[in-house]
């Protein structure tokens, strides 16, 4: 004898009644007098038949779903969010931002402590959160002040636009971004503005950091604190890439540059722990800073553009 759940008129029938009737599956099994678990069980069978084919169909712009899952696994990420590919730097830089800020409005909750670094990117995103927000979030700095770049760059400066467009708090870090010694570093951290704000970040909920590399047109070269010989010595000692003005090669290891790690912030080992750390950069020039971000630890969460997406994907391969 034929089970119920086999059929293939029975289905045809429930499916249709779910789908296109769009009553619940409940009301279904009491018109047919079946059983709820049924039902579903029925539902399941259709669409592993292929009675039912769900096609996803995006409603604004390409769909990266695939890729951005394939980098989730690849890399062990939490969530990928890629954006379009723009031919201005302008335009790239706010789809990066527009797609940060709807990730943030999902995440970040009331009591929330949220650390975030420097750059034109994140500088960005306070532009793109939805009016009217009234999250009682706090926003920290994780890096002090940033030499010669312009204030819309300056981590305190980002902190304080995105509190208010969120209706949260901050705090600044009244501190320079690099000092000239080890030992200058661990007299000013004593400071107690200073010493609160980096204790502040031992409890960070969530974490928004660029990405940056070692080049003549980064935003670490237009700090002021560095110059194309110290590009060229990094080159030489491998590193890939920075957050927060610390410097990492491929694997993410921090250790052959501590003696460079005279920056007044947060160590960004300390972001392993953060529940969602978040990496924002675009660009194929980035894509190894951006694995040594995610092999170090720094970050498990990516928004990025699709060039760079589909390279990280090219590079994974290579990697394994």
């Amino acid at each position: 004898m034929k089970k119920v759940v086999d059929d293939e008129r029975l289905m045809v029938k429930i499916c249709e009644m779910y789908y296109n009737q769009e009553l619940n599956q409940k009301l279904i099994a009491t018109e047919l007098g079946l059983s709820r678990p049924t039902i579903s069980r029925i539902l399941q069978n259709a669409k592993e038949q292929g009675v039912v084919k769900i096609i996803i169909d995006p409603l604004f712009g390409n769909n990266y779903v695939d890729l951005e899952k394939k980098l989730e696994i690849r890399y062990g990420l939490k969530e990928v969010f890629i954006v379009d590919v723009k031919a201005d730097n302008r335009d790239q830089k706010d789809e990066l931002a527009k797609a940060t800020a709807s990730y943030l409005e999902r995440l970040v909750k009331d009591d929330s402590i949220v650390g975030v670094s420097m750059g034109s990117s994140i500088g960005q995103i306070h532009r793109f959160i939805s009016k009217g927000l009234s999250k009682r979030a706090t926003f920290i700095p994780l890096i002090g002040g940033i030499g010669h770049l312009g204030m819309e760059l300056h981590s305190n400066t980002i902190v304080e636009a995105l509190a208010k467009a969120f209706g949260g708090n901050y705090y600044l870090l009244h501190a320079p971004a690099k000092v000239s010694g080890i030992q200058i570093k661990k007299v000013l951290i004593k400071e107690a503005g200073i010493n609160r704000i980096i204790k502040m970040s031992d409890g960070l909920d969530i974490a928004v950091v660029g990405i940056g590399v070692p080049n003549r047109g980064s935003a670490i070269m237009a700090t002021g604190y560095y110059d194309e010989k110290d590009m060229e010595i990094m080159h030489s000692k491998n590193v890939v890439g920075d957050v927060c003005m610390q410097f990492f090669d491929i694997s993410g290891n921090t250790e052959p540059f501590e003696m460079d790690n005279i920056v007044m912030g947060t160590d960004i080992t300390k972001l392993r722990k953060v529940p969602h750390s978040i990496g924002v950069a675009c660009g194929i020039e980035k894509a190894e800073a951006i694995a040594g971000a995610i092999k170090g630890g720094y970050i498990n969460v990516l928004v990025t553009d699709a060039e760079c997406g589909r390279r990280l994907l090219e590079m994974s391969e290579i990697l394994a």
